[in-house]
């Protein structure tokens, strides 16, 4: 391959490599070595202008809420007034320390910290201020100089963040969001919007670890009658043991991973459950739609319990729906306690389909087949606005659009508004 030839679309460098035996990555490692030595040695110098980003934001005993950064490029020293970019606006702290930890040791690693004066990029830092609990992984940290213009630097600083805005905007009722960085915020954002079928709403988005203020705020969920959504999804935070038992306190759960889609699927598993539970709370009260006709020639028990076949001429008819007839008064029938097609029970009954149901009356047990009613008459589901309701919460995805349309033509017959 030419000098140049890498940097042509034309061209694509290849390196073989195999995730098993491990082979191969030591080539990948020599050339990109050889790409940053060969071709971008000019975009790897060093200059004197502050290129600086947050990389972590986290609590130290006996030095306070501390920032994590690197500092590739230019100057920082201790007394600098530092930008910074929050989800509230731009936030300035003057610089009360800069800490390195010693040689050969990680700034994560618990040890003592060597204190500068100014350090000189490129290197990791955690500086202490004032101020800094809001402050946001993966933004950049900008410094105002003599002769610099403050907003400007505030406008600088805060660009990332502007540009992200219309992705950022929350609903009044959803979960809250917390990421790691900035970056892996947008993406999860993207994912429970555009790629979840359907989407989940976002009430509140946050950056950082998880804390007893964060629960405190997502927990008002429970109180605007939405409790599924008092829930934080947390991918690749951490979680402080006092929002834990705060959350089991508020009714608040937590889901947390490190995988965008196994926060999903945690989730998704949750809201299935819920919604299987109160379907078998509402199942009590909600009735499917339905206009059945009686078959005459299959008429097999003319009182209490009746049993006749029918052929559902419209909706779905279920075990438990009660029926009645609007021709005459709107005279109670019985409910259906038994649906059979083929010799085999079932639940449920289809537009089109004919089966044999059992009705039971228990108020009035005297109604009979051939006397109070017969099959000139069609027995219609007994619909009332709680049962609608029902419907409208929990069964929905279960009614297609002629059922919906038949929900319509019911609500007038028993004039429902």
């Amino acid at each position: 391959m030419g000098d140049d030839d890498w940097e042509n679309s034309d061209f694509v460098p290849l390196v073989p490599t195999s995730a098993i035996s491990g082979e191969g990555v030591q080539d990948v490692l020599l050339l990109l070595c050889q790409m940053a030595e060969k071709k971008l040695w000019r975009k790897l110098m060093w200059h004197a202008n502050l290129q600086c980003t947050v990389l972590e934001v986290k609590q130290i005993d006996g030095l306070g809420m501390t920032v994590d950064v690197l500092v590739v490029n230019g100057y920082m020293k201790e007394g600098d007034r530092a930008v910074f970019c929050t989800l509230n606006g731009p936030v300035i702290a003057e610089i009360r320390g800069l800490l390195t930890p010693p040689p050969s040791r990680e700034m994560r690693v618990k040890a003592d910290y060597i204190h500068h004066k100014e350090v000189k990029g490129a290197l990791g830092v955690k500086l202490i201020g004032n101020g800094l609990e809001k402050v946001m992984a993966g933004t950049p940290v900008l410094v105002i100089n003599e002769g610099d213009e403050e907003e400007d630097i505030k406008a600088e600083v805060m660009s990332d963040l502007t540009n992200l805005q219309d992705k950022l905007n929350v609903e009044k009722k959803g979960v809250m969001v917390q990421a790691s960085t900035l970056g892996a915020l947008e993406a999860l954002l993207q994912f429970l919007r555009e790629e979840t079928k359907p989407p989940i709403p976002v009430s509140a988005i946050g950056i950082g670890g998880i804390h007893k203020r964060d629960v405190t705020k997502i927990s008002i969920m429970n109180e605007k009658k939405v409790p599924e959504y008092a829930t934080i999804l947390a991918f690749d935070v951490p979680i402080s043991s006092e929002a834990r038992e705060h959350a089991e306190e508020m009714s608040v759960r937590i889901f947390t991973a490190d995988i965008i889609y196994h926060l999903f699927d945690q989730f998704t598993r949750f809201m299935d459950n819920l919604l299987e539970k109160r379907r078998e709370e509402a199942a009590a009260v909600a009735v499917f739609p339905s206009i059945i006709r009686i078959l005459p020639q299959h008429v097999f028990n003319q009182k209490d319990p009746i049993i006749v076949g029918v052929e559902i001429a419209e909706g779905i008819l279920k075990i438990g729906t009660p029926l009645c007839v609007p021709t005459l008064g709107g005279l109670h029938i019985g409910k259906v306690t038994s649906i059979e097609a083929n010799g085999k029970e079932q639940d449920t009954a289809r537009k089109g389909t004919s089966v044999a149901i059992k009705i039971v009356n228990e108020t009035n047990p005297t109604i009979t087949y051939g006397r109070q009613f017969d099959s000139t008459h069609a027995l219609y589901s007994t619909l009332t606005r709680a049962s609608i309701d029902a419907l409208k919460l929990n069964f929905k995805d279960k009614l297609e659009n002629d059922d919906w349309k038949l929900v319509v033509k019911l609500k007038k017959v028993y004039n429902i508004i």
